[in-house]
């Protein structure tokens, strides 16, 4: 792995690989199939874009989006990689040149869409080149069943067929073991290695609130939490993400919004002005986000509950992809639950669909009922075993939350629910449970039942915790062609008699919001050091707007903190600090040192 690690050192300006990067290149460029599994921010790249170095011919990127092409292309040219996209934003002029250089073997990696590379013309295009290998980027999209199914991905098999002695890699940060084994299968991977990485982020805080007034808990978060910072806020429709862009911008957070409603034109320029941008919110459904890899997103934050965990992970994974302090936000409500479970039954989608989907969404309301580690939960529904029972930077972790035994008051609820012949949703029976004489209960004659009054001494709030936590733990299940109606189901009858406690959480302050791990930050700059990092920062914020490039495509923030701190003196000692390359010690070293010497 020699030339690999030099590979490493010279042009990407790092000592050393991560985790299994090495065993992965090796695998690949020994010309063997592999799967791979790393989370956001573990370096899946690097496992493709250096074999395509050391292998003979050029590596074709299979990669679902425009803008995620276009991003890493230009981070590959800063870097001194010979790399282009081919893709439908090209006029005909630009993609003659392309192919051309391809043919002429000017390329080392070449990123395609999926529906180009299943086109016979490029098919054939490509055969007439050495070919060095396939890469097929954000692989959990050959899924069918899952978050971000792209039809074209569960085609490339024909890869395996029309090109068998070439050697194929898939990654993904985002699959579970059921979409690990679909992968393989839809991808013809059978003797593929699968290379598992640790998917644990410990620099992400995950919380959980319970949603009372949305927006003003979310301003809270921000202004309390992340007042200066780069985030992404995800809402579950189109409306809201407008109306909540608009209500930040009111309220003195500068923020863009991103859905698919929008034109072409208009998501592509909010999404550049977010990736240049450290100190702006993005506010968007989950048309957002696929490969963004700006590495200073501070936060992510839910305004509406996800529809699994396969989701969740991979939107809160784009928060601190540089290592450093992050938080994962949600606020959820029951109504939450009944809107995504409204979304599957509505949708027009084969049963089998609808049952899976109803079943994630279940295990992701019981991530945000549970009353054990948020990271434990995470890492065990992925396939992978915590090694501890807490992790110490989540709220349940820094808040351990005091339960009561809620049985009776459940046995009410099921009580209340089968004397209205199930037929009602959560809001309409806390009415009767708490006494309401609504003009809906009134006209249903429901005063009268022996259900009616028996729970007032409970605020609402408690009534419809206690629902979803019934919910989550399949006491109660939503009938949505009932309009939401709530029934009784086998597991009823043991609370009923007795035979399963309920346990509700009791308030809590949350007064803790982070680890200590938190509260050991940057190391304070000096004087003369930070007159040091503001000439540094606006000399990448000007070569950056030079070159049309966000700025930690020309450096990360933990490089120009490892300049301030150690103050190389020469292109030597420059080209020692992680993160500088062969290519850009070339293009910036003087300019660097100049910068460093007038400090």
């Amino acid at each position: 792995m020699a030339t690999a690690l030099n590979i490493l050192n010279s042009v990407f300006g790092y000592p050393a690989f991560r985790g299994k990067q090495a065993d992965i290149i090796g695998h690949i460029t020994s010309g063997q199939d592999c799967l791979v599994l790393m989370p956001t921010g573990g370096g899946k790249s690097v496992c493709y874009q250096i074999p395509a170095l050391m292998l003979k011919g050029v590596a074709i990127v299979v990669s679902p989006l425009i803008s995620l092409m276009q991003n890493q292309v230009a981070a590959l040219h800063e870097i001194g990689i010979h790399a282009a996209v081919l893709n439908s934003s090209l006029p005909h002029e630009e993609v003659h040149i392309v192919e051309q250089q391809l043919l002429e073997g000017e390329l080392d990696l070449l990123y395609v869409a999926p529906e180009r590379l299943l086109t016979p013309r490029f098919q054939d295009l490509i055969s007439q080149i050495p070919l060095a290998l396939f890469a097929i980027d954000e692989a959990h999209c050959v899924s069918q069943w899952g978050h971000d199914f792209r039809p074209e991905y569960s085609q490339l098999a024909i890869l395996h067929e029309r090109f068998p002695d070439i050697p194929r890699i898939a990654l993904t940060a985002t699959a579970d073991p059921d979409t690990r084994l679909e992968i393989i299968e839809r991808l013809a991977l059978h003797n593929a290695k699968v290379f598992v990485s640790n998917f644990d982020r410990p620099n992400i805080h995950y919380h959980v609130v319970d949603k009372t007034n949305g927006k003003q808990q979310l301003l809270s978060f921000i202004q309390t939490e992340h007042p200066d910072d780069a985030g992404i806020v995800y809402c579950l429709s189109r409306k809201k993400v407008e109306n909540i862009a608009a209500w930040l911008n009111a309220n003195g957070v500068r923020a863009l919004p991103y859905h698919a409603g929008m034109s072409p034109h208009l998501r592509a320029r909010n999404q550049e002005t977010f990736l240049r941008d450290d100190h702006l919110v993005m506010v968007a459904t989950i048309a957002f986000g696929m490969g963004i890899d700006k590495p200073n997103v501070r936060f992510v934050a839910h305004l509406d509950m996800p529809k699994s965990i396969e989701a969740y992970y991979q939107e809160t994974g784009r928060a601190g992809r540089d290592g450093e302090k992050a938080d994962a936000w949600m606020a959820y409500g029951l109504n939450d639950v009944i809107q995504q479970q409204r979304m599957i039954t509505e949708s027009d989608t084969q049963q089998q669909f609808k049952q899976l989907a109803t079943h994630k969404l279940g295990t992701m309301l019981a991530f945000c009922e549970t009353m054990t580690c948020r990271r434990k939960y995470l890492l065990n529904y992925l396939g992978e075993t915590a090694t501890k029972p807490s992790c110490g930077n989540c709220d349940i972790c820094l808040n351990p939350p005091d339960t009561w035994d809620a049985t009776i008051e459940a046995q009410k609820a099921l009580s209340c629910v089968y004397r209205t012949g199930q037929q009602f949703g959560a809001s309409y029976l806390i009415d009767i449970l708490r006494g309401n004489s609504t003009a809906r209960v009134k006209q249903w004659n429901h005063e009268h039942i022996s259900t009616f009054g028996i729970g007032k001494d409970l605020p609402i709030k408690t009534w419809r915790a206690l629902f979803r936590t019934m919910i989550a733990q399949n006491v109660l299940s939503i009938d949505m062609e009932g309009h939401g109606a709530l029934y009784l189901t086998e597991t009823s009858r043991l609370v009923l008699k007795g035979q399963k406690k309920i346990l509700l959480r009791k308030p809590s302050e949350n007064k803790k919001f982070h680890t200590n791990i938190h509260d050991n930050p940057q190391p304070v700059f000096s004087p003369v050091e930070q007159q040091r990092w503001s000439q540094l920062h606006q000399w990448r914020a000007d070569t950056a707007q030079e070159h049309g490039l966000p700025a930690y495509v020309i450096f990360h923030d933990s490089t120009l903190r490892e300049l301030v701190r150690l103050c190389p003196k020469t292109i030597e000692e420059l080209g020692q600090i992680n993160g500088i390359g062969t290519h850009k010690l070339s293009r910036y070293g003087d300019h660097l040192i100049k910068i460093l010497k007038c400090s």
